[in-house]
Parts: structure tokens; sequence; C-alpha cells
């Protein structure tokens, strides 16, 4: 791994990239209900890039569960970086929260962690080995995160914008099958009953369509109710247009970090269409 391509793998792989698809979905849920661009450095901003980076990167620096070796880590340098630097950045957005964003912040960071980690009492199980738990808890977390905590921060109420709060989860659902379904094989190995492996693959590759037809049918109810979102609405279309063509070379099997690179890419994307000015969509 050198020259050009080290700075991009080090990104993907140690979540950077994914961090900053989060930061883009506040920023695109902060202009829509602002009606402005809002500052890209805010308490809240920073607690969900920072702890998005705390989230991804601390199950790859502790041991893996239920005594599975780990390979070799040649980024191992970069996790333990993300993870601090992450930590530190969570905890200064967060410590200029309001508490109650700030306890939500909280809570919604103890889910993550016992997404990926078995802290649970019991059996000593993780959340994402629960099949349909699975999927559901990651996009819950995800909307709420980058829908819902914006709003509350902004003193929006989100009865003002169920059509965001909807179509974003619909969305998210969406990529988070294309996870499912990369991730089949491994889920399958740990018995984790998961939506691919229930429906099977073809079917949770339609599902995938719906999900985006859904997305722009609410994307488009949303507009009828503020004309002005037409940007919006083209963002929204792109988006579908190009996550029904990831979906597409997901079926091929890529790498890792590209099969990253290219979903989580959907978010960032998305968000990045969603901040233009109206003029140009």
């Amino acid at each position: 791994m050198t020259g050009v391509w080290r700075i991009p793998t080090i990104a993907i792989s140690a979540s950077l990239f994914t961090a900053c698809c989060a930061w883009g979905l506040c920023m695109a849920t902060s202009r829509l209900v602002l009606g402005y661009m809002p500052s890209a450095v805010q308490p809240l901003f920073m607690a969900v890039t920072g702890g998005t980076l705390v989230v991804y990167n601390l199950p790859r620096l502790i041991p893996r569960p239920y005594g599975k070796p780990r390979g070799q880590q040649p980024l191992r340098p970069w996790y333990t970086f993300f993870f601090v630097a992450g930590l530190v950045v969570a905890a200064l957005g967060a410590w200029h929260l309001p508490i109650q964003v700030a306890m939500a912040c909280a809570g919604l960071s103890i889910l993550s962690f016992a997404y990926f980690i078995p802290i649970l009492p019991g059996k000593r199980k993780r959340l994402r080995d629960f099949g349909l738990l699975k999927i559901i808890l990651l996009t819950t977390i995800w909307t709420v995160v980058t829908a819902v905590l914006p709003m509350l921060v902004a003193n929006v109420s989100v009865a003002l914008w169920p059509w965001e709060v909807l179509l974003r989860f619909v969305f998210i659902f969406a990529l988070c099958i294309l996870f499912d379904i990369q991730d089949i094989e491994t889920d399958a190995g740990y018995n984790i009953a998961t939506l691919p492996t229930r429906i099977g693959e073809r079917n949770a590759y339609a599902l995938v369509y719906v999900c985006l037809a859904v997305f722009l049918l609410l994307s488009y109810m949303q507009f009828q109710l503020h004309p002005t979102l037409h940007g919006r609405m083209w963002a929204a279309i792109v988006t579908a247009i190009a996550t029904a063509i990831v979906a597409q070379i997901v079926r091929q099997k890529p790498s890792r970090a590209l099969f990253i690179a290219i979903t989580d890419g959907m978010m960032l994307l998305y968000a990045l269409l969603a901040l233009l000015p109206a003029r140009i969509l």
C-alpha cells in the first residue's frame, strides 16, 4: 500500500470517511430546518464526527469477540490515532451541547458500543448478533443521529419534518441491506439470521430497489409540502440512481475498501447535493 492509494485506504479503513458521511448528513439536516447554511464546525457535528471515529475504531483495538484470533493489522497505529482524536473531538463537542442532547448522544453511543462489542449481560452477545435487530438498530441510530439530533439542537420540532426522518430511515435502510449482503457469509458463520440470510440474496437486492423507490416517493411528498425544496428533490433523484448503480457493482463482490467507499459514499453524495445552493440543482 504505497503512493496515491495510501491516504484513501487509511481514511476508509480507519472510518474517517464514514465519519465524514455522518458529518455531511448532519449538515444537510441542519441546513434544511434552519433555512441557511450552518457553520461546518459546531458542537453537534464535532460530537457526531468524533463519536463515529471512536465507535468504529474501538472494536479494532480490543480482542475480537468469542475468542476469534485477529489477523495482522498494519494500520493499527492509525486506528489508535483516530480513536484518540475522535475521543477528544467528541468530548469537546458534547461539552458544549444542551444537556438533553448530550444525554441522547451518550445513550446512542452505548447502543453503538453494544452493537459492535459483546457487553450485554447473560450470554455476552453483541446487538448485531440478533438477526433482524441488527439492521433495524443500525438504521435507527444513524437516522436519529443525522436527522433527529440536528433538529433538536436547532430547536425545531421533529413533527415539522416527519418526511425527512422517514426518508432518511428508508435511504439508510437500503444501504444497510447492502452491508448485510456483503456480510452474508460472515453472519452465516456466526448463525446470525440477518435479512438477506432469511429472504435470500436476490430478494434482498430487490428490497434495496423498493427502498429506493420509497425514498423517492417520500422525498416527493416532502417536496409537495415545501415546494422550495426542488434542489433537495433533485438530490434524492441523483442519489437514488447512483445507489441503484452501486447495488449492481456490489453484486460483483468488490474489495471491502471499495465496497465501503461506494456504499457509504452514497450518504456523502446525498449530503453534498443537499448542501448545494438551490439554484445549482
